[in-house]
């Protein structure tokens, strides 16, 4: 393991200096990071050299001196080895804490894991979306049931942690816990976020996750076809709860927002676009990326329907319901209108993806801007190309080799 650039200096304190005498200090340097150990030593000052870092002459009391500075030398360098040998990350501070006899009190993963959640979550609405403080907490939780199922303990040691703790914390993830192949991917790759931290902090030596693969499987994501969304949008409920969740439902549809970014809307994120359009101007709460929406005429339809309430629901867009009652009335929606499909809101973001942009000839780098991703990758993830627009796409081909076909066989007739 490369370990920090080191040295060690011997020098005095001139500023304290009392009867001619200076106190004496060693200084630790490890990668620019400093720490000083008082070596209860006062000398002359007038008969120290700061560039040989020893005591001038050849009386006893220098000879004693500078064996005694050769013997902290000495002394440090092999508390250095010491711990580069153990594979600790050594800091100056650690160092020094060796040579002065402080031992350090080992850290452990859970007191760590909670001060990263709760720093999380102080920060919800300033850098983070209440649903990743929700995900760590929810990993805290199966990383305890896992310590007590598997190791008999509440906590663990940072240096405990090795490769095969992360394997049998995947196993118990997807065996006792029934979670899937990607979820138990995304949970072990929060994990990996807490230990490459405790690594930067110089309280773990490196990564147990050096060299390990997040298994994963490619998902299918349902959509709403075409025909789908004009059967919901013509469907018309007695009920006004659910006249209101497909409304909003469907200006997701056409918009491509998430449900939180919905939620989120405001009148004042509507305004003029480069084309004399009105368009959504908004940043995407999950990722803080901006993100620019020319209103489509059956988004804009819906937002002039519920423009009366804006100021019922303090100058909300839309009103819109608890995600986990939306999704619930979906359902209900969705048997309504024959739609065989596990109706979720996300599944209106993908339809706009693919049904609403890319099957109606949007470039998928247009599409990209639009959802508000930092890589085309993600966009790609989103948006699979439907039959019918490799069909519409391909027909000029058809064509072009069906006429050359008729054309050979009139001169092989000619």
């Amino acid at each position: 393991m490369k370990q920090r650039q080191f040295s060690i200096l011997f020098w005095i304190s001139k500023n304290r200096i009392k009867e001619g005498k200076a106190p004496l200090s060693a200084r630790i340097t490890i990668h620019g990071e400093r720490s000083e150990i008082s070596l209860q030593r006062d000398i002359p000052v007038i008969d120290w050299n700061p560039k040989t870092q020893q005591q001038n002459g050849r009386s006893k009391e220098a000879r004693e001196l500078n064996d005694y500075l050769a013997a902290v030398r000495t002394k440090l360098l092999s508390y250095h080895q010491k711990l580069e040998a153990a594979g600790v990350q050594i800091t100056a501070q650690k160092l020094k804490n060796e040579y002065v006899g402080i031992v350090e009190k080992p850290r452990s993963i859970v007191p760590i894991f909670i001060q990263h959640n709760e720093n999380v979550k102080s920060l919800i609405g300033n850098g983070y979306a209440r649903g990743t403080w929700v995900k760590f907490r929810t990993l805290l939780k199966h990383l305890e049931e896992f310590l007590k199922c598997k190791h008999r303990k509440t906590d663990i040691e940072l240096s405990s942690i090795t490769r095969e703790f992360i394997y049998d914390f995947e196993f118990f993830l997807r065996s006792q816990k029934k979670i899937d192949l990607n979820t138990t991917a995304k949970y072990l790759q929060g994990l990996k976020k807490i230990l490459s931290f405790c690594v930067d902090m110089g309280w773990l030596s490196k990564s147990p996750f050096i060299g390990y693969k997040f298994k994963t499987r490619p998902v299918d994501r349902d959509i709403l076809t075409e025909n789908e969304l004009t059967v919901l949008q013509e469907k018309v409920f007695d009920t006004e709860r659910l006249n209101i969740v497909k409304d909003i439902f469907l200006f997701s549809c056409y918009t491509g927002l998430a449900y939180i970014d919905v939620f989120n809307l405001k009148t004042s994120d509507v305004n003029i676009g480069i084309d004399g359009q009105k368009w959504i101007f908004t940043h995407r709460q999950k990722t803080e990326t901006a993100s620019r929406i020319p209103l489509l005429p059956p988004a804009m339809q819906i937002i002039n329907k519920y423009a009366d309430l804006t100021a019922l629901n303090k100058n909300r867009l839309l009103p819109v319901k608890s995600n986990q009652k939306m999704n619930e009335y979906l359902k209900e929606i969705a048997t309504c209108c024959r739609i065989n499909k596990q109706l979720t809101f996300h599944i209106a973001r993908h339809t706009f993806a693919t049904t609403v942009t890319l099957s109606n000839g949007v470039p998928i780098e247009t599409v990209s801007k639009m959802l508000g991703h930092k890589k085309l990758q993600t966009t790609q993830h989103y948006a699979k190309i439907l039959d019918t627009k490799v069909s519409n796409d391909m027909q000029a081909l058809f064509t072009k080799f069906s006429n050359s076909n008729e054309e050979k066989k009139v001169v092989a007739n000619g």
